[in-house]
């Protein structure tokens, strides 16, 4: 599916009012937080972003999306979802970015100090594309805390989080405009994903803001 099939594919949320345009919400108490073990927790802002479906067709359509190929044992795959990776001198595909960015660094760098520099985009098709158990744990969040945040446009899908080497999960679901944060020692020591589904499931594009030296 290319992306402007995935366009017409996409059903917006009832919720979702774009009639105003697209606008970032306050953070501030409307931001939820779940504290896990060991040091993670979770913050959750439903409906961060309104009028999400418009800037989730604009990166559909523009993003230079890449597909990339790994080594699975003694064969090469497909990784089953889209990726493009702006760094810290890259220019964001749209100021919708820029803005959610700088808000989420605002928000967070009395806590933690620091802001979000770079941004990862992930395009998950339909239910088939998905990504297994990890946890965002190359470079710094391997030994300290970290932060990354995650937009959600298109259509929800779950995403799950477990403490490293398993246990019971907790499950999100995450579109159109939502903003899940895990902070603190979640990327060592625990694990999310977004599972695969046999169900029929329109697009959704993963926006992951990101701290210095994590990926």
């Amino acid at each position: 599916m290319t992306s402007a099939d995935a366009r017409y594919a996409l059903q917006a949320s009832l919720f979702d009012d774009a009639t105003g345009g697209v606008e970032l919400g306050e953070l501030g108490p409307t931001v939820q937080r779940r504290t896990l073990t060991v040091g993670a927790w979770v913050d959750v802002r439903p409906g961060w972003m309104t009028g999400s479906e418009e800037l989730f067709t604009t990166l559909a359509d523009s993003v230079p999306w890449r597909a990339e190929r790994r080594q699975m044992y003694d064969r090469v795959v497909d990784v089953p979802r889209l990726v493009r990776f702006y760094g810290e001198n890259e220019s964001l595909p749209d100021p919708l970015l820029v803005a959610a960015r700088e808000a989420l660094s605002t928000h967070y760098q009395p806590e933690m100090g620091e802001r979000f520099v770079t941004s990862g985009l992930c395009f998950y098709r339909d239910g088939s594309d998905s990504v297994a158990w990890h946890g965002d744990d190359t470079g710094r969040s391997r030994t300290e805390d970290t932060l990354v945040a995650i937009l959600s446009l298109g259509t929800a899908r779950p995403l799950l989080l477990r403490p490293r080497g398993g246990g019971p999960s907790i499950r999100y679901s995450l579109g159109h405009g939502d903003l899940l944060v895990m902070g603190g020692s979640c990327q060592r020591t625990w694990e999310h994903c977004v599972p695969k589904s046999s169900r029929l499931l329109g697009p959704r594009i993963s926006v992951q803001f990101r701290t210095r030296g994590v990926r």
